[in-house]
């Protein structure tokens, strides 16, 4: 039976390296946006593609269900990347760029929250999404791995996983959504 114990431990031990290497001011940052949000009745749409949809999906169910099933005032997340049937008509009547926008052309108002996911930091119609909420008044945040790629340059509020390892940065794009998850609830204390 071969050993992966080597392999484990590298890859553990890169992950350790990049979470410590966090910017936990921009976290902090990022959870205050959230939390004036909620109290102010304003919405969190967030989006992503591939492995960064289903942590979008993920930060959905966390907030709405999770941190929200006990506070007075709710959390009001939509995931952008949820609804197939409406992204698959956008992508094939206009185009997949802006799958995302589209959706916010008809939802967000000043003052709500844009948040995009991407490993690479360039994916466009997370782009045109984000530039969007620039456009209009809402407040963008951005989950980057890599260089941060354009969209960190695009976002207010960035959150960067300095590291050119995909699963690292999926791996730590979730971590920040259970963290958040955790102690926005009040299971921390």
């Amino acid at each position: 039976m071969k050993s992966y114990v080597e392999q484990i431990k590298k890859y553990l031990d890169m992950e350790w390296e990049v979470i410590r290497s966090l910017n936990l001011e921009e976290i902090s940052n990022v959870m205050n946006v959230l939390e004036d949000a909620r109290l102010n009745n304003r919405r969190i749409f967030i989006c992503g593609n591939g492995g960064s949809a289903s942590t979008a999906s993920h930060f959905e169910c966390d907030f709405n269900k999770g941190i929200s099933y006990d506070q007075q005032v709710k959390y009001d997340f939509e995931c952008l990347s949820d609804n197939v049937p409406m992204m698959m008509a956008i992508a094939n009547d206009i185009g997949y760029d802006d799958i995302f926008v589209t959706p916010l052309k008809n939802k967000m108002k000043q003052n709500d929250i844009v948040i995009g996911i991407s490993g690479s930091g360039n994916s466009e119609n997370v782009c045109k999404a984000l530039q969007y909420a620039n456009d209009e008044g809402a407040v963008s945040v951005a989950l980057v791995g890599y260089n941060g790629g354009r969209i960190k340059k695009l976002a207010k509020h960035v959150i960067h996983v300095n590291i050119d390892n995909m699963q690292i940065v999926e791996d730590v794009h979730l971590i920040m959504d259970h963290l958040m998850m955790y102690i926005l609830s009040g299971m921390m204390g």
